[in-house]
């Protein structure tokens, strides 16, 4: 088990708009070429291409509608009126319509461009009907890659609901409190030998890419132990007085012996993931769930960065388990993170204590054990001794 030292170069990052300008380099190459060829047929044959990649659409699209006309009116679309609703999601309006319309107010306009118009108007219809056909039997179904830029977009993956609900549901109400439940805890375990840096003061959520997370960090590596549970936090919650939440406490040991506080804990949404991928009737692979546990990762990272309420309160760390010769990894990866956290980011802490002498008069170290002289609306001090010069005075020349 290791942490990520270069997550860039590992979390999939939003697609974009390369396929977009690669599609429209090709198309006015196609276009310039045509008219130089054919210009005086140039608005003809755009009007017939434009029909034929859109009227195939449309009529498989009355296909899809007479199904969910027919059988899933009542059940799907119950409450809703079926003409507002049923036809956008078949793929009957929108887009698609507009395209159609334009070509054939084009295609009327111009006139008879084309030889053998009805050559063309017996293409255009077998090439409708063929591609609702190809479309219906699989042949021009969306891409591997189209499906993922989809769900990923609209939000619709697995990951995505599931970082989601452990922000809502936990991360959001918990997180708030952290900060006093440590101050507590630390409060009634003083003098017990353990060292607590920048990074114990905030929650460690740990990522494993396998998603396969164990009940205790201790099982995972000896190096980590148990110290003890953070206060509860008791919240009202979904009609349940007093909710009970609670952080558990670790010690990881140093290759000198000290051992390093840390709140510590598995993001709880991979057991899903991994239940997921063990049943057959989820049709959930391994290289799928890897997949979301990445786009999980990524998904809490960008609503936590958005988050006023867990902000400075938490950290992420992605673990790859899928090398485990070291039997204390885990320990390494999150002393490692200790050690970047303290040495990233600064504590606030008084000034040390001074005995040197304060210019008026007072020693320093009264300024910081009486906060009142602080705090207080500042003075004028107005000395009354004459004024003098800075000059040495210039003795006379004999």
């Amino acid at each position: 088990m290791q942490t990520f030292r270069h997550k860039e170069s590992l979390i999939p990052r939003p697609r974009g708009t390369l396929p977009l300008v690669c599609a429209g380099l090709s198309a006015a190459v196609a276009t310039g070429g045509i008219v130089l060829l054919s210009p005086q047929r140039f608005f003809g044959w755009v009007a017939m291409v434009m029909l034929i990649l859109t009227l195939g659409p449309l009529l498989h699209g009355v296909c899809l509608l007479a199904e969910e006309v027919l059988h899933h009116s009542n059940t799907r679309y119950r409450g809703r009126r079926l003409l507002s609703h049923v036809p956008p999601a078949c793929g009957l309006w929108g887009k698609t319509l507009l395209a159609a319309g334009l070509a054939s107010l084009l295609l009327y306009l111009v006139g008879n461009p084309l030889p053998e118009r009805g050559q063309c108007a017996k293409l255009l219809f077998m090439s409708s009907v063929l591609y609702a056909l190809l479309k219906s039997l699989g042949v021009l179904a969306p891409s591997g890659v189209e499906v993922s830029d989809i769900c990923e977009g609209r939000k619709m993956n697995v990951a995505h609901g599931l970082a989601w609900s452990f922000y809502l549901g936990y991360l959001r109400l918990v997180l708030p409190h952290l900060e006093a439940s440590i101050a507590k805890f630390r409060a009634t375990h003083r003098g017990e030998g353990h060292t607590w840096t920048c990074g114990s003061k905030k929650l460690l959520i740990l990522i494993p890419l396998n998603a396969n997370i164990s009940d205790k960090l201790e099982q995972q590596d000896d190096s980590i132990r148990f110290y003890d549970n953070l206060p509860n936090t008791e919240l009202n919650r979904a009609g349940v007085r007093g909710r009970v939440y609670k952080h558990s406490v670790y010690t990881a040991l140093d290759e000198h012996g000290t051992s390093h506080v840390f709140v510590g804990e598995y993001a709880t949404p991979l057991l899903t993931l991994y239940s997921m991928s063990q049943e057959s009737s989820a049709g959930f692979g391994e290289s799928e769930r890897k997949q979301q546990v990445l786009l999980f990762y990524r998904t809490l990272q960008d609503i936590l960065d958005q988050s006023l309420e867990c902000q400075n309160r938490y950290r992420l760390l992605l673990l790859d388990d899928e090398e485990e010769q070291d039997a204390h990894a885990l320990s390494k990866a999150v002393l490692r993170h200790l050690e970047q956290q303290e040495r990233e980011e600064v504590c606030v802490t008084p000034p040390p204590l001074q005995d040197t002498a304060h210019p008026l008069g007072a020693p320093a170290s009264s300024q910081w054990q009486c906060p009142d002289l602080m705090s207080r609306e500042p003075t004028i001090m107005v000395s009354l001794e004459a004024p003098r010069t800075l000059k040495e005075p210039v003795e006379d020349a004999e």
